[in-house]
């Protein structure tokens, strides 16, 4: 059984001008032992998505229907009582500004022993000792446990919101853009970082990042969202090696590879449409090179095709 299950679920933000659909329709899944990506460009429902799973959404957002499944439980449907029980504690999520997420009049050992003494019941001294031993884990001395966040820099206050959010062994670990805005340097001491956490706690990852190189180096499955939607899923082998949507092969056609022959990028034509009136049908077809009439009148069923989910009428 799955650990995580989001079934069809459709977020909205209700504006003047109508329903902003951010999230139409969205099901998927993660395994108890598997990291999964999303990817997909600036607006596509990626965040908004994640965000639901720890139930952040707040007005003018409203999840409208669907179903969020953790364990067993739907998420939707709790108490504040128990949504504030289940974060940290069930599922915890690194953020993708860490310095507008770190509180900056708290030393970082108060922030990660608030985190530990609010969900485990155990005595501040105990936590203290805790909280230098989940720095040590990710990679700093313990001996700055006092150190405030604008002590640190970019990379080193991602790696003290990954150690807050593993404080208390969360299920699952959530990780919006982790990685963004730092040094190749520092990004690759970060997913090294990462797959070694997978692997010491045995953490199943949902990780968002618009950088296809940081999927393939840390993800075993890829769903790739374009306007609120799923477009494909794969493995990252399959979906790098032979990717079904023309939306994902346009993706990885505008990446540069550093093997083989050198080759021209392409880009996709056009922009990303506007929510509060998506396209008819496929919502891709308005930039897609290989639409046809039904594209524009049917929207795609999400099927099964070679290992993939793709929902594109090339393959009904």
């Amino acid at each position: 059984m799955a650990l995580l299950e989001v079934k069809n679920l459709e977020i909205h933000y209700i504006t003047r001008k109508g329903a902003v659909k951010a999230v139409d329709g969205v099901s998927l899944s993660v395994e108890q032992d598997e990291t999964l990506g999303l990817i997909g460009e600036s607006g596509c429902g990626k965040t908004t998505m994640v965000f639901s799973i720890m139930n952040f959404v707040t007005p003018p957002g409203r999840i409208v229907g669907g179903e969020i499944i953790f364990d067993g439980r739907n998420i939707v449907t709790m108490s504040r009582e128990e949504i504030r029980l289940l974060r940290g504690k069930g599922i915890a999520m690194v953020f993708q500004a860490a310095q507008n997420a770190l509180n900056p009049v708290l030393s970082i050992g108060k922030q990660i022993v608030e985190e530990i003494v609010e969900h485990e019941g155990i005595s501040k001294e105990k936590a203290w000792v805790r909280a230098k031993e989940q720095l040590e884990l990710v990679g700093i001395s313990s001996r700055r446990i006092k150190n405030f966040p604008h002590e640190f820099s970019g990379g080193m206050k991602q790696r003290v919101m990954i150690a807050i959010a593993t404080a208390c062994n969360p299920r699952l670990l959530l990780m919006d853009e982790p990685v963004t805005g730092l040094d190749v340097i520092v990004q690759r001491q970060l997913l090294v970082l990462i797959k070694d956490l997978k692997e010491k706690l045995g953490l199943p990852i949902i990780l968002i990042t618009h950088d296809l190189s940081v999927i393939a180096e840390t993800c075993d499955r890829v769903a790739v969202m374009y306007a609120g939607k799923i477009m494909e899923q794969a493995s990252t082998v399959d979906l790098y090696g032979d990717p079904l949507h023309p939306y994902s092969q346009a993706l990885i056609n505008s990446y540069p590879s550093i093997e083989g022959k050198k080759k021209e990028l392409t880009s996709i034509p056009g922009a990303p449409p506007r929510l509060i009136d998506p396209p008819s049908g496929c919502r891709f077809h308005p930039r897609c090179p290989n639409a046809m009439d039904i594209c524009r009148k049917k929207e795609p069923l999400l099927i099964e095709k070679d290992g993939h989910l793709v929902a594109c009428h090339l393959y009904n």
